[in-house]
C-alpha cells in the first residue's frame, strides 16, 4: 500500500515556505537554505483514499445484514433441514395431559427433607411434597421407601405457580386403595387391628388401613375411658364404609365376640363382673362384656342383686346366646345351680359343680332338638329315619319289609 502511493504521488511537492503570504523569511536565510521536498499532499491523500476503503467495507457489510435479515423475514426455513412439522412431531412426544386428577408415570432422581423431584417427560420436574408421599405422616419421603431411581404412578393435584411446575401425590392413591381394601374386608367379615389415636364424648378414633374410623363405646367390650385406650391396639370388625360420606364406623364388641371359640351355646367361661345395674351385671369374659339378667342368677327370686354379686367377683358362667352382628352374649349361672337357690346359698358349689350341670344341660338341649327333628320325620317315612326308644334317631327297624307293607291280602273297606 505504501509502495502504491509513492508510485502514484511522486513527483509532487509542497511549495515553498517563502511563497506563503504569512512568512516572510529574511533574505539571507532564503538565500542560504538549500530547497527540499515535501511529501504534505500524499499524506493527506492517502489518508483520504484510506477512509474510502472503510466506508466501502461498512457498505458491503451493511448490503450482507440486510440480505439477511430480508431471507429471515420472508423465507426463514430455507436450507434448513428440521422442519416445523419435524418440530411438533418432536414435542408431540413428551406431550402429555397435565389436568388435577391426572395419574401420570414418573422416575424420582432427587430427594430432599421436603418431598422429591419426579421426572415424568413433561417441559420441568414434577414435585412430590413429604406429605403426600405416603397415606401415613412421615418426616422423610424415605420413610415411605421413595428414593432415586424409583419408578412409580403418581396423580397430578395442583401446579406451583413460580415455575409452572406440577405437583404430585401418592397419598390420593393410597387413600383410593384403603377404602378399596376396607370394603373388601368387610365383605369377607374379618377382624382388623386398630390403633387407638384419640376420642370423644361418643368414642373413640382408630387408624384401620391407614384411615381414621370411630368405635362408640357401645361398640367396645371393655368398660374404658377414651385415656385409657390411647395408643392402645384394638381387634375390631367392620359396621359401615362409606367413601362417599367418608364414613368408617368400626366394633370392638363384634371382634371380640367372634374371636371367642369358646362361645357356643352351653358353654362354661370364667369371667369377671365389671358393673351392676338394676337389671342386672355386666360380666367380663376374655375382653367380652357378657350380660348376666337378673333372672338368670338363680332359680330363687333375687331381689338385689348386690347380695349376690360385687364388682371384681370371680365367677363361672354358662353361654346362653350369643348375637354375632350386635356383638352381645346372654350369661347365665341359673343353668348351673345343682338345686334351685344354690348361687344365693352356697355360689361355691355352683362353680365346683358347673361344668357337671352344663354338661347335663348341653345332652337335654340335644335330647330336645332330636326329638325336635324325630316330630318332623314322622311323617316323612321316605326319609329312611326312625326314632328308637331311647329318642335316638338311627335306620328304620329291620321288622318291616324292605318294599314297604304288602296291602294285597288287606280286604277292602265295606260299603
Amino acid at each position: 500500500m505504501a509502495s502504491f502511493v509513492n508510485h502514484q504521488f511522486a513527483g509532487l511537492r509542497c511549495p515553498p515556505l517563502s511563497s506563503s503570504p504569512l512568512s516572510k523569511p529574511s533574505s539571507a536565510a532564503s538565500s542560504k537554505a538549500p530547497a527540499r521536498p515535501s511529501f504534505c499532499s500524499a499524506a493527506v491523500i492517502a489518508g483520504t483514499y484510506a477512509l474510502t476503503s472503510a466506508q466501502k467495507e461498512r457498505q458491503k457489510l451493511k448490503e450482507v445484514f440486510e440480505e439477511a435479515y430480508d431471507r429471515c423475514r420472508t423465507a426463514p426455513m430455507e436450507g434448513v433441514a428440521f422442519t416445523v412439522e419435524d418440530f411438533h412431531s418432536a414435542l408431540e412426544k413428551y406431550d402429555f395431559d397435565s389436568e388435577i386428577g391426572t395419574k401420570v408415570k414418573g422416575t424420582v432422581f432427587m430427594t430432599d427433607m421436603n418431598g422429591a423431584l419426579v421426572d415424568i417427560t413433561a417441559k420441568s420436574s414434577a414435585y412430590l411434597p413429604v406429605q403426600e408421599a405416603c397415606i401415613h405422616k412421615i418426616k422423610h419421603v424415605s420413610e415411605a421407601g421413595i428414593y432415586p431411581g424409583l419408578v412409580e404412578e403418581f396423580v397430578i393435584i395442583g401446579e406451583m405457580n413460580a415455575d409452572d411446575s406440577l405437583i404430585l401425590s401418592l397419598r390420593s392413591i393410597q387413600y383410593d386403595l384403603a377404602w378399596e381394601r376396607c370394603r373388601q374386608l368387610q365383605a369377607e367379615d374379618v377382624i382388623v387391628k386398630g390403633k387407638v389415636v384419640g376420642g370423644n364424648k361418643g368414642g373413640v378414633v382408630a387408624i384401620v388401613e391407614g384411615l381414621r374410623g370411630f368405635v362408640p363405646f357401645s361398640q367396645i367390650s371393655a368398660k374404658s375411658t377414651a385415656e385409657e385406650l390411647i395408643d392402645k391396639e384394638l381387634p375390631l370388625k367392620f359396621v359401615e364404609v362409606d367413601e362417599e360420606q367418608s364414613r368408617l364406623v368400626l366394633s370392638n364388641r363384634k371382634a371380640m365376640a367372634d374371636s371367642q371359640a369358646q362361645l357356643g351355646i352351653g358353654s362354661v367361661v370364667l369371667g369377671t363382673v365389671q358393673s351392676l345395674k338394676p337389671y342386672g351385671a355386666f360380666v367380663d369374659i376374655g375382653g367380652i362384656n357378657g350380660l348376666l339378667h337378673v333372672s338368670q342368677i338363680s332359680h330363687d327370686r333375687v331381689s338385689d342383686i348386690s347380695t349376690v354379686l360385687q364388682p371384681g367377683d370371680t365367677l363361672k358362667v354358662m353361654i346362653l346366646s350369643h348375637d354375632r352382628e350386635r356383638g352381645r352374649v346372654s350369661l347365665s349361672t341359673k343353668k348351673l345351680e345343682p338345686t334351685p337357690g344354690d348361687m344365693i346359698r352356697n355360689p361355691k358349689l355352683v362353680f365346683e359343680k358347673a361344668d357337671e350341670m352344663a354338661q347335663i344341660f348341653r345332652q337335654r338341649i340335644a335330647q330336645a332338638e332330636a326329638m325336635a327333628r324325630a316330630d318332623m320325620l314322622r311323617f316323612q317315612p321316605e326319609s329312611g329315619l326312625t326314632l328308637n326308644s331311647e329318642g335316638i334317631l338311627g335306620p328304620l327297624t329291620s321288622d318291616l319289609p324292605a318294599e314297604g307293607l304288602d296291602l294285597s291280602e288287606i280286604p277292602p273297606a265295606d260299603d
